[in-house]
């Protein structure tokens, strides 16, 4: 016969056993999002070297209209707003100003040296994906006005990557170059 308080203790240790399989189940999904976010930033540093490769150096200046930026420009922008996301909204390193970074503006870079500092900068956000906490991926900042967490920066990341990618195909094909075959999750 089970006594009141070897009930609770066995509820309590139930109970305990439940939040801990529960917290453990979490970080795991956790480390899978980052192990996923590591996986796209890989392939799409791929991807992108590939494109900026293919395009001729000559052709790094070709704006669309008037108004976008130029292939070498958008080039740059992944870099810049990839540094900023991965180094700075996830890092909490003290954030480049845009307007006056030379780190990441074309002027006066050959193609090998853009390709090399996106690469570099591919390096640098893995590396730091592969040793965040995935804790802190629940933590929440400001987005432009709007309350994001960690994972979401994750995935604005991505997708920031994803839309000047697709400006740079089509500055190929306006150059009459076929960009390279769309690989997936990248």
């Amino acid at each position: 016969m089970l006594t009141s308080s070897s009930l609770i203790m066995k509820k309590t240790i139930a109970l305990i056993s439940f939040i801990l399989f529960s917290s453990i189940t979490l970080v795991a999904q956790q480390d899978q999002f980052l192990e996923d976010s590591i996986e796209r930033l890989e392939n799409s540093r791929k991807y992108l070297l590939l494109v900026a490769e293919m395009m001729p150096e000559e052709k790094y200046g070709y704006k669309a209209t008037a108004e976008s930026l130029s292939f070498s420009e958008h080039l740059m922008h992944i870099g810049f707003a990839l540094d900023w996301h991965s180094q700075s909204l996830l890092g909490g390193r003290e954030a480049r100003v845009y307007q006056t970074d030379t780190v990441f503006k074309p002027a006066h870079k050959t193609k090998a040296e853009m390709m090399a500092r996106i690469d570099q900068t591919f390096t640098e956000a893995i590396a730091l994906l592969k040793d965040f906490d995935p804790k802190a991926l629940n933590e929440h900042l400001d987005y432009f006005g709007l309350d994001r967490s960690k994972r979401q920066i994750c995935m604005l990341l991505a997708d920031h990557i994803t839309h000047h990618r697709g400006q740079m195909l089509v500055a190929m094909r306006l150059n009459g170059l076929t960009p390279p075959r769309y690989v997936l999750y990248q």
